[in-house]
């Protein structure tokens, strides 16, 4: 059971319910971790609009190869479950990739480049090498993608922070981070 209430629709402050309305047209149901947010609108409306804009950056194979494997960094059961459902159907993203993502690669030459940069910024905190900033470059990353990089690992540590501290019930098929080889 969360630790953190997760309210109905019903039961988030008014100005959360819009928004929420728009993620069950999207998404065709609300997953648990946006009903946590709902219960602050200031948050609520903060996430949704940078995931907006975040989602006209990278492709969302991209996003999601970085969400997974920012998620097994942090060891976030509840974004991992997601991320791993996201990946692979809507994504498309195979079960051979998701491992390697997990790992903090790819099996595509440049996705690799991102996935193992955001790993290696989550791990080390952004104590990163000018050889990563290279390496990413070299992959055919700009300086504009490298921010957009950060921004969707920024977006992830939030979200993996958010659920492993509110233990927040998993609404997916259940992948546990500790149970990677």
């Amino acid at each position: 059971m969360s630790r953190l209430s997760i309210p109905t629709r019903d039961d988030v402050p008014e100005a959360s319910k819009p928004i929420l309305d728009a993620v069950q047209k999207q998404l065709g149901v609300v997953p648990n971790m946006f009903r946590l947010i709902a219960q602050s609108p200031a948050a609520l409306q903060g996430f949704t609009a940078n995931n907006g804009a975040l989602a006209k950056a990278l492709d969302v194979k991209t996003r999601e190869r970085i969400a997974l494997a920012v998620a097994q960094v942090n060891g976030c059961d509840y974004c991992l479950s997601a991320h791993t459902y996201l990946g692979l159907n809507l994504a498309k993203i195979t079960p051979e990739e998701v491992a390697l993502n997990r790992h903090g690669g790819s099996g595509d030459t440049k996705a690799n480049a991102a996935v193992n940069f955001a790993t290696k910024i989550v791990r080390d905190r952004g104590q990163i090498s000018d050889a990563d900033i290279r390496a990413v470059r070299e992959a055919g990353f700009s300086d504009g993608a490298i921010v957009e990089i950060l921004a969707v690992t920024a977006e992830n540590i939030f979200t993996n922070l958010l659920n492993i501290v509110a233990d927040t019930d998993i609404d997916f098929p259940v992948v546990r981070a500790a149970e990677f080889a």
